[in-house]
């Protein structure tokens, strides 16, 4: 295999540390700072340059930038003209390699990239050490194949990923106009305390000490906290002992973050948990809401992802950097109280769109798969040789 250092292929400039004092929340004007959130997420908030700048510092669509503190990620931008920011280099391919392959070569070294950082107490990388890192180059024809086949690959898993959020957004569209916005109530509902009508189910507080890599699943904040449920987040238990009992959890349940930071976007957060596992424990922090009377879980899970249903909740949160959210505060919460019926019927509706969303996402798993074996054969010299060339 043809090994080489990212610094004898590739040109790395490092971005430059624009005074924060002089940044602009908005601008007609000036260019937006690609800064580590934005890597990855063009659509996130920019802040905005005015004054003079050194043009090696643009960023146009199609570079490849790369982060080099906190969350190491790599990206084809994909956002408008802007300037770099310090700790995000952007990666100028030579002419003996494709800038695809670049790409891909880089984000199959991700966790290597992000192991360099870990020696320092922040996640930090220096670029005289990513210049040293060895990636396999092989010939520009090779390489030109290779990234023909793994953009193809990646192009049906954007495809399916599109159409999974095509149908989270259906049951979206078709719950508003079932239901209409849950905090303006258009529909006229008459308004209920949720607190009349639920029951609310807090978490243990499990101990590191007690987790073990197989056993009963124990869901934490960060399993709920994205908005679905991430079972990479699940830690396990061996078994269900006399303690857990009242923290066991069922598929098809209702739950909430309850702590997160001021200001942020990472508490206060629901999901319904799949049917991957039989029953899980619940862990602390993280609370199950049922109803007993007048609403529909699925009803109430809809209700509470509406962004300003739940802006009325965490505005109730206390704490000056850790934001809590407390029993009391959901169950002080008006929601609109349309007829149960109309709440089964739209359960029901649910239900058939989630059985072809599970279609799409075991289809989905099973394209990542063959992409992931793609991408080891790939970078083993493997997909491609020399004589089919």
């Amino acid at each position: 295999m043809m090994m080489k250092k990212i610094g004898e292929v590739c040109e790395l400039v490092s971005g430059y540390a624009f005074k924060s004092s002089e940044f602009k929340l908005d601008s007609q004007k000036g260019l937006p700072i690609i800064r580590i959130q934005n890597v990855g997420n063009p659509s996130s908030d920019f802040v905005y340059w005015e004054s003079s700048y050194d043009e090696k510092f643009l960023v146009n669509e199609e570079d490849i930038l790369l982060s080099l503190s906190g969350s190491v990620k790599v990206d084809i931008w994909k956002g408008p003209k802007a300037l770099l920011n310090q700790r995000i280099v952007k990666i100028i391919p030579k002419s003996c390699v494709n800038k695809k392959w670049i790409y891909w070569a880089i984000h199959k070294k991700i966790d290597d990239i992000s192991n360099i950082g870990k020696k320092s107490i922040i996640n930090n990388i220096s670029v005289n050490e990513l210049k040293k890192l060895d990636i396999y180059v092989p010939n520009l024809e090779q390489q030109n194949a290779i990234v023909s086949v793994l953009n193809k690959a990646q192009e049906l898993i954007d495809k399916r990923k599109a159409q999974i959020e095509a149908l989270d957004q259906l049951t979206q569209s078709v719950f508003l106009e079932m239901f209409g916005d849950p905090v303006s109530n258009p529909k006229g509902w008459p308004v209920s305390n949720l607190g009349n009508s639920i029951k609310i189910t807090g978490g243990y507080a499990f101990k590191s000490s007690e987790f073990e890599d197989v056993g009963v699943p124990v869901i934490k904040i960060g399993t709920v906290n994205k908005g679905y449920f991430d079972f990479s987040t699940l830690s396990y238990v061996p078994e269900i002992t006399e303690k857990y009992k009242k923290y066991i959890i069922y598929p098809g349940d209702l739950l909430i973050t309850l702590t997160g930071t001021v200001g942020k976007e990472d508490y206060g957060n629901v999901c319904i948990v799949p049917n991957n596992f039989k029953y899980y424990l619940l862990n602390q922090r993280v609370a199950k809401i049922e109803p007993i009377k007048d609403f529909e879980t699925i009803y109430l899970f809809y209700c509470f992802k509406q962004k300003k249903f739940k802006n009325m909740l965490t505005k109730l949160s206390r704490g000056i950097r850790q934001a809590n959210i407390s029993n009391e505060d959901i169950k002080s919460l008006m929601v609109p109280l349309p007829p149960l019926f109309l709440q089964k019927k739209f359960a029901e509706i649910d239900k058939q769109i989630n059985r072809e969303k599970t279609l799409l996402q075991e289809s989905l798993i099973e394209l990542e798969k063959i992409f992931h074996s793609l991408m080891q054969r790939a970078f083993k010299g493997e997909l491609f040789n020399d004589k089919c060339m």
